[in-house]
C-alpha cells in the first residue's frame, strides 16, 4: 500500500484582513494557507525559465498556497505577506542582511502588518479619495492586484520597445492606479491626467498617501545604533536564495 504524507500547513493573516475583496470571495475571511516548501518548491526557484521571465515568486507562491483563491486578485500588500511566510516557512525565521558594513540577522516572524485605520476602509470595495493639494483635483484611486501588476509590466515593455530608453513606470502605475478624476472615470481622461496635468508635488503627496494607508507588510526594524524611525528591511537576492552567498 503507497504510503501518504501530510503536509503540514500555516495559516497566514492577510495584511488586508480581508475588507477589500468581494464578500463572495474566499480571500475576504483575511487569512491564506499555506504549506511549508518542499524539494519541489525548490525545483522552482531554480528554474531558469522562471527566472528568465521574472515569474519565479509567483509560480513559488502558486505552488505553496493550499487556500482555494484566485492568485490574480490578490492584492500587493497580501502577496508581500505570503512572500515573508513563504521564506520563514521554508528557510527560517532568521534572515542576514548586510547593515553599516556588519551582519545582522533579522528575525522574520517578528515582522508586523501595518496597522489599517479602519475608518478608510468600506467592506469589499477597493476603491479611496484624495484631493490633490497643489491643484485642488480629486482623484479616486484602488489599489493594485497581481493581475494589475502583470498588464503594467506588459505596458511597460510595450512602450520601451518604442523608446529603449524611456522609464515609464511610474506614470504607468498611476495610470492603472486612479480610477477617477474629478468625477470623470473614462480611461482616456484618466491617461491625459497623468501625462499632462498630473504635477510633480501632486505626484509626490499621492504617493506618500497611498503609502501611508495601503495594507501591507511592515518592513521595518530598528538595529542598534539606527535612526530612531528603524530602517527598512532590504529584500536581496539571499532572500529566497539563502545558499547563493551574496
Amino acid at each position: 500500500m503507497e504510503k501518504k504524507f501530510d503536509f503540514p500547513t500555516e495559516v497566514v493573516e492577510l495584511p488586508t484582513k480581508g475588507l477589500l475583496y468581494p464578500e463572495d470571495s474566499p480571500l475576504s475571511s483575511g487569512t491564506i494557507e499555506m504549506k511549508y516548501m518542499t524539494a519541489k518548491e525548490e525545483d522552482i526557484l531554480t528554474n531558469i525559465n522562471y527566472l528568465q521571465q521574472g515569474i519565479v515568486i509567483d509560480k513559488l507562491l502558486q505552488s505553496l498556497i493550499v487556500s482555494d483563491v484566485e492568485y490574480d486578485d490578490l492584492l500587493i500588500g497580501d502577496k508581500n505577506a505570503l512572500l515573508i511566510a513563504a521564506r520563514v516557512l521554508g528557510y527560517g525565521k532568521d534572515y542576514d542582511i548586510n547593515y553599516g558594513g556588519e551582519k545582522v540577522t533579522v528575525d522574520l516572524s517578528k515582522l508586523e502588518n501595518k496597522k489599517l485605520d479602519k475608518k478608510l476602509f468600506k467592506k469589499g470595495v477597493n476603491e479611496f479619495e484624495f484631493t490633490l493639494p497643489t491643484s485642488g483635483v480629486l482623484v479616486k484611486f484602488k489599489f493594485l492586484t497581481h493581475k494589475d501588476e502583470k498588464e503594467i509590466n506588459q505596458e511597460i515593455k510595450g512602450l520601451q520597445k518604442i523608446d529603449k530608453d524611456s522609464n515609464p513606470e511610474n506614470s504607468t502605475r498611476l495610470k492603472f492606479m486612479i480610477t477617477e478624476v474629478d468625477g470623470d472615470s473614462k480611461k482616456g481622461t484618466i491617461r491625459k491626467f497623468v501625462d499632462n496635468y498630473f504635477l510633480a508635488r501632486d505626484s509626490r503627496a499621492f504617493r506618500a498617501y497611498v503609502s501611508s494607508i495601503q495594507p501591507d507588510v511592515d518592513l521595518t526594524f530598528y538595529p542598534e545604533g539606527g535612526p530612531e524611525g528603524g530602517v527598512e528591511i532590504p529584500i536581496g537576492i539571499s532572500f529566497l536564495w539563502p545558499d547563493a552567498g551574496i
